[in-house]
């Protein structure tokens, strides 16, 4: 038989890539050889193919197969191209439907016993197919119904190997065999909570609703017990839900880092990495796949960094590109991937390593050295991509409850956000956080509104950067008021909210 085609896809980030699977059969030593540039993992299908198309009763000839994986230059990685391999290889002995074969992607690992395993990052496999003008695709029946979310293609849910090969006209037996399921552990939901539980920190609520309201990063110090975890909890109940291309967006990453999904996701993500993370594990990457780290994951949603002192620098200091431009491009060799990272940063922090520098009533056992290099862990670079300081005291009276419920909050946030997008329509921003510093400068407001930024950024207080966060924060601030106008009232406050010294 002539050169047999069917194709699979090549993931970089949550991007797909059309990988065409050719198999040749020649008559010289019996061997079973891929080609194509694929990494250990790949390499080591021959295997896997051979026992599962012999267990599966469609046993390869003996005789010299080859199979290539074209563009023969990209980089190809992970197990999800064993069935294509292993169909590629079925028909240059069986009789098969070349033409079924050849408008079908195949995406699977194969088990010796020829069961389809499960592999993460189908979903982005299932848009980047479909986008390529394919109207099938095969998947592991562990990730059909993952799969099934993207409209405008088949999708066959196969067990078995032998399922596949009867999807293409293949005659052979049926084999009774458990289909896998996957055993990924389910991405959790923001933690629960409202904003009327929060205890007397009635400007700190105050203040994470104009963040929500903004999408804009807020630092929150001070002393342990002072609620700054309760409230960091609650900022994604008091969000909008996501858009369609928002929930697509978090889907593939949540696929690729192996969590199984039932629907697109409603609800922003909420990460929270312990403080002992590595570098890799908050941006991302690893030597042979490249994986979503914690910012990835925390897209369009809340990346939480409690105790952000206990954080080595150099892991802080690796969010500064990322917050700047909403995406992170990790370069490794031989591949470049891409992932969206526009999320809202909260980080909460204690004052000095004891917690009670400044606490009145408390006593500070840090020496002055100590207490600076704990505060300086939060470089000045990133401090300066951070909106809002918020000071936060301990709570002394349990009195004073919050009157702010998170459904009011939410209602209040999705006014504001509502309005800003009235105002942005003819630009492609939609909240004020990603409003660029130019564009800002150039709109104009009412006479005088500017003045006390000027003056802070000609004594140096600010700088340019800081200079248009706080021009952005006013907007939002003025969104919440439900005026048109920005005033010098929203933008005296909203320096005053940048340089720490108000809530």
């Amino acid at each position: 038989m002539s050169v047999v085609r069917t194709w699979a896809i090549a993931l970089n980030g949550i991007t797909g890539a059309l990988v065409e699977v050719e198999a040749d059969l020649s008559s010289q030593t019996p061997a079973f050889d891929l080609i194509g540039l694929a990494d250990k993992a790949l390499g080591e299908a021959v295997r896997r193919v051979s026992n599962a198309c012999f267990n599966a009763q469609l046993p390869l000839p003996r005789r010299r197969i080859t199979v290539n994986l074209s563009p023969a230059a990209l980089p190809k990685r992970g197990s999800g191209f064993d069935v294509a391999i292993a169909m590629a290889a079925i028909a240059t002995e069986h009789k098969i439907s070349l033409e079924s074969l050849h408008r079908t992607v195949h995406i699977g690992e194969l088990g010796l016993d020829g069961r389809l395993r499960p592999v993460p990052g189908v979903l982005p496999c299932v848009i980047a197919a479909r986008d390529a003008g394919f109207d099938r695709v095969v998947v592991p029946f562990a990730n059909r119904d993952e799969a099934l979310l993207v409209p405008g293609i088949e999708v066959i849910g196969a067990v078995a190997l032998s399922d596949v090969a009867r999807a293409h006209g293949v005659e052979c037996e049926e084999h009774e065999l458990e289909p896998i399921t996957s055993s990924s552990t389910v991405v959790a939901d923001p933690l629960p909570g409202d904003l009327k539980d929060v205890v007397g920190q009635r400007d700190a609520v105050e203040s994470l609703i104009v963040a929500a309201a903004g999408a804009h990063h807020v630092v929150m110090s001070g002393p342990p017990g002072a609620g700054k975890t309760m409230l960091a909890s609650r900022l994604p109940g008091i969000l909008p839900d996501l858009t369609h291309e928002q929930a697509i967006d978090v889907a593939c990453i949540r696929s690729l880092a192996g969590a199984p999904l039932m629907a697109l996701p409603s609800v922003v993500p909420f990460e929270a990495p312990h403080h002992t993370a590595s570098v890799v594990a908050l941006i991302g990457g690893g030597s042979g796949i490249i994986r979503p780290g914690a910012i990835a994951r925390a897209a369009h949603g809340v990346l939480f960094l409690d105790e952000a002192a206990e954080f080595p620098s150099a892991v802080l200091d690796g969010l500064r590109q990322p917050l700047e431009s909403g995406s992170i491009t990790i370069h490794r060799a031989g591949a470049v991937a891409t992932f969206p990272a526009r999320c809202q940063l909260v980080v909460a922090m204690n004052p000095c390593p004891c917690g009670n520098y400044g606490v009145r009533g408390a006593e500070c056992t840090c020496p002055s050295p100590a207490i600076r290099r704990y505060q300086s862990r939060l470089s000045g670079p990133v401090r300066d991509r951070i909106d809002i300081e918020l000071p936060m005291r301990r709570v002394t009276s349990t009195t004073l409850a919050s009157t702010v419920t998170t459904a009011k909050a939410r209602d209040r946030v999705a006014a504001a956000r509502e309005r800003a997008a009235h105002r942005l329509r003819e630009t492609p921003w939609r909240v004020n956080a990603e409003v660029s510093g130019a564009f800002l400068r150039r709109e104009p407001v009412v006479a005088g509104a500017r003045d006390a930024l000027d003056r802070a950024l000609e004594r140096g207080q600010i700088t340019l950067r800081g200079y248009d966060r706080s021009m952005r924060l006013a907007w939002t601030l003025a969104d919440l008021d439900g005026t048109d106008k920005l005033s010098a009232t929203h933008v005296g406050r909203a320096l005053l909210l940048k340089q720490g010294m108000a809530v």
